[in-house]
Formats: C-alpha cells, structure tokens, sequence
C-alpha cells in the first residue's frame, strides 16, 4: 500500500544542525522525516519560496530537458529504507510507457514539486521509520537541550506543524 504526501516543511534537526525533509500525509497525520544534504535542502527550500534565479538549477535543467523531450513525470516514490537510508523512484512517463528511476529521496521530491508530480510513501517504509525513531528514543541520551519526554513531544509538534513559509532562507 502506498500514502500520499506532500512536502510540509524544510527544517534544521536543532541536535545536529542538519537539514530535514518533512513529509506529511495528505489524508492524515503521520509524518515522515528525511535527514537530508544541504543543497538538496536548498534546491527544495528555493522552490518553496518560489526564489528565481538567472539561470537554471540542477532540477530544474532536468525538468528542462525532459519536458523537451515530452517526457512527463506522473509521481514520485520513496519505496524503501535500508540501512537508515531512505530510497526513492522517480516514475518517468515516456510515450505511454512508464520507467521507473532510482534517485535519492530528496532529488525525487525538489523534482515532483518542480513539476506537480504526486509524492507517494510506501506504507513500509512509513512503518519502519516509525520503528526506526522507536529504537533510536531507546538507545540514545537525552539529546543536548531536550531533557523530558514533554520536551521530546514538544519539539516533533512543532516539527510536525511547521509551515514552509516559517523557513529560514538558505543562502546560496
């Protein structure tokens, strides 16, 4: 079974200063949290704020390229997470026919926003991360600045609900 998502927000991880990929269920409440790259974040984040630059980005010479060729892009996946890595496929429609292309989680989602592709999360991976976070509350300390559970709940509220317009602007 696969979850549609839409992004909610770029955020930094106040522990570890790292730039993270919220996604949330559109019929729902479950989130999905992905640690991702600086640029990555900003390549979403720009997007999101609809910042222009002069020339083209990464995605969107990408975009650029394919739409060229005709070749449209229906919906993106992150389909699997292995390792504490997240997996994704960026499904290309090539006329008429679908190929399916692994990428990085990140790039599958600055693309699918670029072009109003559908996000989509499988269930089984929505579960694992769950189990994933259950494990890491087990096995680590209480992080710097976050000294209860309140605190902990706290902050996956306010992670939770935050709107991309809260983001700060990455500098380039």
């Amino acid at each position: 079974m696969k979850v549609k998502m839409k992004i909610q927000a770029i955020a930094l991880d106040p522990v570890s200063n790292s730039p993270v990929m919220i996604l949330k269920e559109e019929e729902g409440e479950r989130v999905l949290p992905i640690w991702i790259g600086l640029l990555e974040a900003t390549a979403i984040a720009t997007k999101l704020e609809n910042i222009q630059f002069s020339r083209p980005m990464t995605h969107d010479l990408m975009i650029n390229i394919l739409d060229h060729l005709g070749i449209k892009i229906p919906r993106i996946e992150v389909c699997d997470l292995k390792d504490n890595t997240y997996y994704a496929l960026i499904t290309l429609n090539i006329d008429g026919r679908e190929v399916q292309i692994d990428a990085r989680p990140s790039d599958a989602v600055a693309i699918a926003i670029r072009t109003g592709a559908e996000i989509w999360v499988h269930e089984e991976v929505l579960q694992k991360s769950k189990a994933l976070e259950e494990e890491a509350k087990k096995e680590s300390s209480t992080p710097e600045g976050v000294h209860t559970d309140q605190d902990k709940d706290r902050l996956k509220e306010l992670l939770e609900k935050l709107d991309p317009s809260a983001i700060s602007k990455y500098k380039m």
